[in-house]
C-alpha cells in the first residue's frame, strides 16, 4: 500500500499508525518494503516518543522461551535490503531478548547475534550487537560474536536503537561506536503462532 500521501511535508504518525494496524501481515510488509532512505529517516526523527516500545513489541508475553519470533525488515543499504530479524526470550527469568539476523548475506557477514534491552531513553529498545546470547533455539545457527571476520565490519561495535510506529511496525537507527551513523531500517513483526 502506498502511504506516502501520509509522509510528505511532515509525516502524520497517527493517521500512519492507524492504517497499519488495520493492514494485515502482507499488506504491512509490503508498506514497510517500499520506504527509502529518506522516508525511513523522516519517520525515525517522527517516531521520537510518539509510541513507547518495550520487549514485548518484539516477543509478545504470552511466548514460551526459545519460541522464534520473525520480524521482517527493509534497510536502506543500495543491495541486499530485504532481510529478518529473529527474535525469542531466553530460557530462565532474562529481562531481556536475544536474537539473529536471518539474511542472504549470512554465509559471508555471519548471523549477526545480539541481546534485546530497553535503551537508556525511556521507549527506545536496544539491539546490542557487543553482547551475544549464550543460548539459542536449535533450529538457529550456530552462535558466532560479532568481533571477527567480515561480520565485524557490519556488526561490530553496533548498537540499533528502535522506536514505535505502530502495533507491529518499528524504525530503527544503527550507532557504532557509541556515534549514529546514516543507516536506517523498518521491521514489521508476523504475529507469531503459538504452537
Amino acid at each position: 500500500m502506498n502511504v506516502n500521501v501520509l509522509l510528505e511535508p511532515a509525516v502524520d504518525l497517527p493517521r500512519l499508525q492507524k492504517i497499519l494496524d488495520e493492514l494485515g501481515h502482507l499488506g504491512r510488509v509490503d508498506t514497510i518494503r517500499g520506504w527509502d532512505k529518506k522516508t525511513q529517516a523522516q519517520l525515525y526523527e517522527a517516531a521520537r516518543g510518539f509510541r513507547l516500545i518495550t520487549l514485548d513489541d518484539f516477543v509478545p508475553s504470552s511466548m514460551e522461551p526459545l519460541h522464534e519470533v520473525i520480524h521482517h525488515g527493509k534497510n536502506t543499504l543500495p543491495s541486499f535490503s530485504h532481510f529478518q530479524k529473529r527474535f525469542c526470550k531466553p530460557e530462565g527469568d532474562a529481562k531481556e531478548l536475544i536474537g539473529y539476523n536471518h539474511q542472504q548475506m549470512q554465509w559471508a557477514t555471519g548471523p549477526g547475534y545480539f541481546v534485546v534491552h530497553p535503551s537508556e531513553t525511556e521507549g527506545e529498545v536496544d539491539i546490542d550487537y557487543l553482547r551475544v546470547p549464550a543460548t539459542k533455539p536449535a533450529a538457529w545457527p550456530p552462535i558466532k560474536d560479532n568481533d571477527h571476520g567480515f561480520g565485524r565490519l557490519v556488526y561490530g561495535g553496533m548498537v540499533d536503537v528502535m522506536r514505535g510506529v505502530s502495533q507491529h511496525v518499528s524504525v530503527g537507527r544503527a550507532r557504532k561506536n557509541g556515534k549514529f551513523i546514516d543507516a536506517w531500517f523498518v521491521l514489521c513483526r508476523e504475529d507469531p503462532t503459538t504452537n
